[in-house]
């Protein structure tokens, strides 16, 4: 570490400075030989650098999302060329390329914070050996050898020698204590900033390999923090302390303010929203529009949370409009389907359902709504009127009881289920 620490040493001087700065600050409230002072002015080094390094925060979560989108297409190329690691290396780089992505985005303000973190090791190792390292002169030297921390000195170590540790003005104990506990807090706060990350704010609707790899890195980070820290100075856990609860809290507002896709996260938000423009008819913040406009030009394409927060509006009698604006809807509302379709229902009154009628009833209505039939058309009715007229003598038809059947005519009266109009004479029969 004391290695890696010196081949920072360059940026050693601005950060002992910086240091030195803020103790002349705080030493004037709480003393300058105090812990307070001291550990104040690491903290406030902290975040003094994440402030800086805001921008890139910035740019890391826009590469985080991008390689979500990625992870179908990445899936995909694997299992295409998964014979041929050259081929698939190709176009995996083809395929970053052409989205304008950078896997290494992920990983800069780890990267941009390290040279700040060895420098600052280099400074609190020179003040265990006690040795003047950039602005640190002999006076704030030795003042920073009195600072302790709730009983540990800045430079001690978990892994020092009594011998040592008696040497700054303490004991083994205290040490062990103090170091102990801020390494437990240390690695609890990756492990829950990661596992936050991954419970809230990953789309749950793609399955891919990065999932697992982020999975596995909640487990991993916070044993190697507990394995390196037992090597830190006091200090340095200090430092890391400070900007893993940064790193905590700073997630914590982009998750609820502006989540991943697809994420619990980001169907909490809607909720929210969803609520808030409800009760007030329209969108006010302009994060609010942005996310109103980016849902409404997906189409077909939201998910089920952005669908679900379209149809809430709707059914308020609110529309959401391309430019993230959000105002009353018409009569007619639109309704979006599962699959994107959307259909339309009135916002007319429900129509009344008329009341039962009785057998009677119906008959004589159905009788009352016949239309006049023209005389002009043939008759189709079944009644007696409509029959033709027999031609010939009523002394031809036989007479009732006899036997013999009529050779010629027709018959006087329709049966049920005979044809209409004039019907065929049968031909007499044979005995």
């Amino acid at each position: 570490m004391d290695t890696i620490a010196s081949l920072f040493s360059f940026i050693t001087t601005p950060v002992s400075w910086v240091i030195v700065q803020f103790h002349a600050v705080y030493g004037k409230i709480f003393g300058p030989d105090t812990g307070w002072a001291w550990g104040l002015s690491i903290v406030s080094l902290v975040v003094l650098i994440r402030i800086c390094l805001i921008p890139l925060f910035v740019k890391q979560i826009k590469a985080t999302r991008a390689m979500q989108t990625l992870q179908p297409e990445m899936k995909k190329i694997q299992e295409r060329y998964k014979n041929d690691k050259q081929r698939q290396s190709e176009e995996m780089m083809k395929l970053y390329k052409d989205t304008g992505t950078n896997p290494l985005s992920s990983c800069l303000p780890i990267l941009a914070q390290s040279p700040f973190f060895f420098a600052l090791y280099h400074v609190l190792n020179g003040i265990a050996t006690g040795k003047t390292i950039g602005v640190l002169d002999d006076q704030l030297l030795a003042s920073a050898r009195k600072a302790h921390i709730f009983g540990a000195p800045l430079a001690a170590k978990f892994t020092d020698s009594a011998e040592t540790v008696a040497q700054l003005g303490a004991t083994l104990t205290d040490v062990r204590v103090v170091t102990a506990i801020m390494i437990v807090m240390m690695s609890g706060s990756q492990f829950y900033t990661q596992r936050q990350l991954m419970t809230k704010n990953v789309d749950t609707t793609v399955k891919t390999p990065f999932m697992q790899q982020q999975k596995m890195l909640m487990y991993v980070f916070p044993v190697m923090f507990a394995f390196f820290g037992i090597r830190f100075p006091v200090g340095v856990l200090i430092y890391w302390l400070t900007t893993n609860v940064w790193t905590m809290g700073q997630q914590m507002y982009v998750i609820r303010n502006n989540p991943t896709p697809g994420s619990k996260a980001q169907a909490a938000y809607l909720e929210r929203l969803q609520k808030h423009v409800t009760s007030h008819g329209k969108t006010r913040r302009r994060s609010e529009k942005a996310i109103v406009k980016a849902i409404v030009a997906k189409g077909r394409d939201r998910n089920e949370f952005e669908r679900k927060f379209i149809n809430g509006l709707t059914k308020a009698g609110l529309v959401a409009q391309p430019d993230g604006l959000v105002v009353t809807g018409e009569n007619a509302t639109v309704i979006e389907s599962e699959d994107g379709t959307t259909t339309t229902a009135a916002a007319a009154p429900k129509r009344q359902q008329p009341k039962r009628q009785s057998k009677s009833q119906r008959q004589s209505g159905a009788a009352s709504a016949v239309a006049p039939v023209d005389e002009s058309e043939p008759k189709t009715s079944l009644s007696k009127s409509d029959e033709p007229q027999d031609t010939e003598p009523s002394a031809a038809k036989p007479a009732s009881g006899s036997g013999n059947k009529p050779g010629t005519g027709t018959r006087s009266k329709a049966q049920s289920g005979q044809r209409k109009g004039p019907q065929r004479p049968k031909s007499p029969s044979k005995k």
